[in-house]
């Protein structure tokens, strides 16, 4: 519905973006830092998605979002859409619809045939191909008049599976807020909070595995890896949100009992402070069994000077040098995780302070927020010059 909306006076860029929902996760963040890009450039932000916690943050930016239900699949609901769409379109003279999801780009390529407004795609994942016409599903985000792709390891997926043309694919990593992620500006008192909420021992080494409670993220190949080190008195951190898997949080705490480390595992859920969250880490881990897109948990890590192992396949292969500003390990081997977590753990603090120093100098050099807008806003002005 977009009764009440804000229709923008000024003819700067006005851009429409479209996701199935603003709850949380990268694809929704990227969403919000292109409201803020936007707005700060003298343009009109819309949103349009099933709302969520993040409706706030859209509107805080000064951007406008409006209640569309857009994740359906069926192809009825698809055209409706696009009608519903195709009005907004008309109503707000939108330059640019971006399409961050297939159901929703759907709709969104249907209105802009319809309106001529442009069409940009994102792609934040690598789309599953193994059911039959899932690949002609996935084929939507592939018409993008510019197609954007996350990392490297995203690109050439997509020019493989879709022949995308080059000219029209533009790869732009995810970015972090090198001032918000800033050991330097995390006071004290957020990290104790933190540490008192989720009875961190005094002065335990702290791992941390900060991703959804998914399993491909691969929290079971780290209970595996901490019940093989040589420290005995590790503490592991599981921050992310349960999103519904209350099954597979309890056979992650079963499985920790089972291996005699349950006093030394925490499951926190989701932490609306990672920075500081950050801070308590000795080390970070990403032991994800699948190839991440990109891994933005890694670079806001990095960020804050820590040292971080990852699976090394993906995106995460992309932001990390082996034994430059972090460690790379085989996927799905606890072993191997246990065995440089245990190398890591002996390095001299200096040694370690280095490593991660050069972590976030690595970040603030390529993957900021700031960089981020900037090449997606060069995006839309290139297809509007």
């Amino acid at each position: 519905m977009i009764y009440g909306m804000h229709m923008p006076d000024d003819r700067g860029l006005t851009v429409l973006q479209v996701l199935p929902a603003l709850e949380t996760g990268g694809v929704e963040r990227g969403t919000v830092e292109m409201v803020q890009a936007i707005v700060r450039a003298g343009g009109s932000a819309l949103v349009a998605s099933a709302g969520g916690r993040l409706v706030k943050a859209v509107e805080r930016a000064g951007g406008t979002h409006i209640v569309l239900q857009l994740a359906s699949k069926n192809p009825a609901r698809i055209w409706k859409n696009a009608a519903r769409l195709a009005f907004l379109i008309r109503a707000a003279d939108v330059d640019i619809v971006h399409a961050r999801s297939r159901a929703p780009a759907w709709s969104a390529w249907l209105a802009c045939r319809r309106t001529g407004a442009r069409f940009v795609t994102t792609w934040h994942g690598v789309y599953k191909e193994n059911a039959p016409g899932k690949r002609r599903y996935n084929a939507i985000m592939a018409r993008g008049e510019r197609i954007i792709a996350i990392s490297q390891f995203v690109a050439t997926k997509l020019k493989a599976r879709h022949q995308v043309d080059p000219a029209r694919l533009r790869v732009i990593p995810r970015g972090v807020d090198a001032a918000l992620f800033d050991p330097a500006a995390i006071q004290a008192d957020r990290v104790a909070r933190l540490a008192a909420d989720w009875r961190l021992p005094e002065g335990a080494t702290t791992i941390m595995l900060p991703a959804r409670l998914t399993r491909w993220k691969g929290h079971s190949v780290m209970l595996e890896a901490l019940a093989r080190l040589e420290r005995r008195d590790a503490c592991l951190v599981l921050v992310g949100a349960e999103q519904g898997r209350a099954r597979y949080r309890r056979e992650l705490l079963a499985r920790a009992e089972a291996l005699g480390i349950a006093d030394r595992v925490r499951v926190v859920g989701q932490c609306d402070d990672m920075p500081a969250a950050l801070m308590l880490a000795d080390i970070v881990v990403n032991p994800s069994l699948e190839p991440e897109p990109f891994g933005r948990t890694v670079i806001e890590a990095q960020a804050m000077a820590r040292l971080v192992v990852v699976s090394d396949a993906g995106g995460t292969a992309e932001t990390v040098e082996h034994g430059v500003n972090g460690w790379r390990v085989r996927p799905s081997d606890p072993a191997a995780l246990a065995a440089t977590l245990d190398v890591i753990l002996r390095l001299p603090a200096a040694e370690r302070a280095a490593m991660g120093a050069r972590a976030r100098a690595s970040v603030c050099q390529h993957y900021t927020t700031a960089a981020m807008q900037q090449a997606t806003l060069d995006v839309y002005r290139e297809l509007l010059a």
